[in-house]
C-alpha cells in the first residue's frame, strides 16, 4: 500500500510517499481501509520534531474507513463497518492502517466519512475544552483564539449553542466573516489591533476563560484577558512553545489558573472514547455544527498539505483523500 513516511524530523520536505507493507492485524486489531484522512496541527509537531516520535515514522492520527479485516479477539465489530479514530497509533497517512479495536468509534449514517475525518480530532477536542476543561455556562463572555481554523469553527457554534457570548481571534481580515458565520458574536485581527483593550472593552473587563491554541505570541495577552480566578486554557503551540515563565506572574495577574490539556487524557477509556464522539455526532446530526472542510488533498500531496497550514492560510478542516 502507498504511504506517507519520514526519516528525519523537518520541514514538509521531509515527507516521502511511498509503498510501504502492512501486517495483518494483530490480536485486538481491526485494519481499516481508509476513505478520508485528517490533518491536524500535532502532525507537524510530529514531523517537525517538536512532540518527539521514534524514527522512521508515518504521520498523522485520525482517520475514518471501513474495517477490511479483524485480529485474533475483536469483538463488537464486523468486517464492513463504517468507522474512524483518532489519537492514535501515528501512521494514518495511508491507504490502511491497523488499530486498535477499542479506539474505534462507529460512524452513524448522519456523519460522512469525510465529516469524521474532519471532525473526530478537532471536533472532541471542542467537546472537552468546551463542557470539561472549562464547563462553559449560559450567559458568560469567552474568547477562542484561532476562531476560523479546524477546532475554532466547531467551538464558535458550540459554545454559541451553549449560551456564550463568544469572542474569536484571526490573523487575516479575509478570516472575519468566516468565524462571524459560526458563532462568534466579535472577530478580532489579532495582527491589526491592540485585540487585549478591545476583548475587555467587549467583556467589561476579564473573561472566565481563554482558550488558547497559538501559543508564543499570544500568551501574555491572553492572561490579560483574564478576571481574577480566571482559567487560562493553553492547548497549542501554532506559532511555537510558550516559553518558561515565573509561575508567579499567575499570581500577580489575580490568582489565575492554567491547564494544559490534551485530548488523549479525555478519552483515555472506551466508555469516555465513545461518550465524547456521540456528544459530537449528536450536535453535528442536528445541525448545530456544521463541519467546515475547505482544503483537500490527495494522500501523495501531503507535503503541500502540510506548507499550506503552516502558511497560516488554511481555515477550517484539511482532509487527505487516499
Amino acid at each position: 500500500m502507498k504511504a506517507i513516511r519520514f526519516e528525519k524530523t523537518g520541514g514538509p520536505d521531509v515527507l516521502e510517499y511511498k509503498d510501504v507493507n502492512l501486517a495483518p492485524p494483530g490480536r485486538g486489531q481491526a485494519r481499516v481501509r481508509h476513505t478520508a484522512i485528517g490533518v491536524n496541527f500535532i502532525d507537524t509537531y510530529h514531523r517537525s520534531g517538536l512532540y518527539p516520535v521514534a524514527l522512521p515514522s508515518g504521520l498523522g492520527m485520525e482517520a475514518a474507513g471501513v474495517v477490511d479485516a479483524l485480529g485474533e479477539g475483536v469483538t463488537g465489530l464486523s468486517v464492513g463497518d463504517r468507522v474512524g479514530y483518532c489519537g492514535g497509533p501515528i501512521g494514518a497517512y495511508a491507504e490502511a492502517a491497523n488499530v486498535p479495536a477499542d479506539r474505534l468509534v462507529r460512524l452513524p449514517k448522519s456523519v460522512s466519512d469525510e465529516a469524521a475525518a474532519a471532525s473526530l480530532l478537532k471536533g472532541m477536542t471542542a467537546q472537552y475544552l468546551l463542557k470539561r476543561t472549562y464547563p462553559v455556562k449560559n450567559g458568560e463572555t469567552i474568547l477562542f483564539h484561532s476562531a476560523a481554523g479546524g477546532v475554532g469553527l466547531i467551538a464558535g457554534q458550540w459554545a454559541k449553542h451553549l449560551g456564550a457570548t463568544v469572542i474569536g481571534t484571526v490573523g487575516s481580515d479575509d478570516k472575519i466573516a468566516l468565524a462571524k458565520s459560526r458563532g462568534y458574536d466579535h472577530v478580532l485581527n489579532l495582527r491589526a489591533e491592540k485585540w487585549v483593550d478591545r476583548v475587555r472593552d467587549i467583556a467589561g473587563g476579564g473573561l472566565p476563560v481563554v482558550y488558547d491554541s497559538v501559543g508564543k505570541d499570544t500568551w501574555n495577552g491572553s492572561l490579560d484577558c483574564l478576571r481574577p480566578r480566571g482559567m487560562m486554557v493553553s492547548f497549542g503551540n501554532s506559532s511555537g512553545a510558550v516559553p518558561p515563565f515565573e509561575p508567579g506572574i499567575l499570581s500577580m495577574k489575580g490568582s489565575l489558573y492554567l491547564t494544559r490539556p490534551t485530548l488523549a487524557h479525555y478519552i483515555a477509556t472506551r466508555t469516555e472514547l465513545q461518550e465524547t464522539a456521540d456528544d459530537l455526532f449528536d450536535v453535528i446530526a442536528k445541525g448545530v455544527v456544521t463541519i467546515e472542510i475547505n482544503q483537500r488533498f490527495k494522500l501523495a500531496d501531503a507535503r503541500a498539505a502540510h506548507e499550506a497550514l503552516h502558511s497560516r492560510t488554511t481555515t477550517g478542516a484539511t482532509i487527505l483523500l487516499p
